[in-house]
């Protein structure tokens, strides 16, 4: 028997290769002889870079940069065996680097985003992968756009910060300071949203919650977003707001696309063919996927409904393992998914389910890999 094991991580509990490892566990004390094939992957957030620097080999770069609030930290980015560099906001302008407490939407940015990618020019890079995934900011990129040498001021000719707060006085965006080496590079944005920039469905209105943006903050820093926009169409005649992806990152996508005329691709896709997972699925009997948390949004273009639309395609069947599923989940079904597990075995707290994730992913994946079997056997 064969089975492919592709997980995404499980966010603040397990990284994906950690998952897979214990899938993997699960599998084998059920049917210790099986064949089984890690692929963790990763769509493009958080495990983007150890994801591809692990499928198509590679090293790991460490640069010193900012956080998104100013302190300095060390984060890496990876440089394939083909040249490629790859960008992971997450290290640079990440949620998971700020406590909750440190959470200043208003003045977050993602100047540490540029320093990497500044970093990595300044090394020669002419092919830059960026994933978006796992911000803390909704600056639109003014602090990535600053670090790579654009500046911005307000109606009266003063340099304005490169912060969300300062997208509300924003009247010229100046880009002759900007980067040399980025008129050579090849800059690819790995996505898995499509908002807009701006509106009920843009960076701040669905995506600002999660990182601390409060109910009378959305209408403040959504205008931001779109002064924003105003000003790079009346001075660099780039219409930036309405770019499927603008949203991404908290406005981030706008930036990369609009200003560094980089391409967005579907972030799992990039990931799937770069692990050449097609030729992984071969004669392959199941595959164990999973993610953190399942709900409807996994049906826009993550991790997990990447892997089983392609496993589909082969008519090999797909198990999605989970730390929570919610109900608008059954969406998957007619991705591919064949079944829905979570890994608890009953009600238990949020830390109990995080610290105790590998024990339950064993056991989960033993029991599932026992009714495979059985009913391959003719016994269900």
């Amino acid at each position: 028997m064969k089975v492919v094991i592709a997980p995404d991580s499980f966010k603040g509990s397990l990284p994906a290769h950690e998952v897979a490892d214990a899938l993997a566990a699960g599998v084998r004390m059920a049917h210790p002889t099986t064949e089984i094939d890690l692929v963790p992957i990763a769509d493009g957030g958080e495990g983007t870079v150890d994801c591809l620097v692990t499928a198509v080999g590679g090293e790991k770069i460490s640069v010193q940069v900012h956080d998104p609030i100013g302190r300095p930290i060390n984060a890496h980015y990876g440089i394939l065996q083909n040249g490629t560099v790859v960008v992971e906001v997450a290290a640079a302008a990440g949620l998971g680097l700020l406590k909750e407490e440190e959470r200043d939407v208003l003045q977050a940015n993602t100047i540490g985003v540029g320093e990497v990618i500044a970093n990595a020019l300044d090394s020669g890079a002419t092919s830059i992968l960026v994933g978006l995934g796992g911000s803390a900011t909704n600056d639109a990129g003014m602090g990535m756009l600053h670090a790579l040498g654009v500046r911005f001021y307000d109606a009266a000719g003063h340099e304005l910060p490169p912060t969300p707060e300062s997208g509300l006085r924003l009247a010229h965006v100046d880009v002759r300071g900007i980067h040399p080496k980025l008129k050579e590079a090849r800059i690819r944005v790995a996505c898995d949203v499509t908002n807009p920039l701006c509106g009920p469905f843009g960076a701040t209105a669905v995506y600002g919650p999660q990182k601390g943006v409060t109910e009378e903050l959305i209408p403040v820093l959504d205008s931001a977003l779109e002064q924003f926009a105003s000003v790079v169409e009346k001075d660099l005649q780039i219409s930036i707001a309405t770019i499927p992806g603008a949203g991404a990152a908290g406005g981030l996508g706008a930036a990369l696309v609009g200003l560094l005329d980089a391409e967005l691709v579907q972030g799992i896709d990039l990931i799937l063919n770069e692990c050449s997972f097609d030729a992984v699925l071969a004669n392959a009997d199941f595959v164990l996927t999973g993610e953190g948390k399942t709900d409807g949004q996994t049906v826009q273009g993550k991790a997990v409904q990447g892997v089983a639309m392609r496993a589909n395609q082969r008519n090999v069947p797909v198990f999605c393992v989970s730390g929570a599923i919610s109900a608008d989940a059954s969406q998957l079904y007619q991705y591919g998914v064949s079944a829905l597990f979570s890994i608890t075995h009953g009600p238990v707290s949020l830390e109990e389910s995080m610290s105790s994730a590998r024990e339950y992913l064993v056991d989960t994946a033993a029991n599932i890999t026992r009714v495979y079997l059985a009913g391959q056997q003719g016994c269900l």
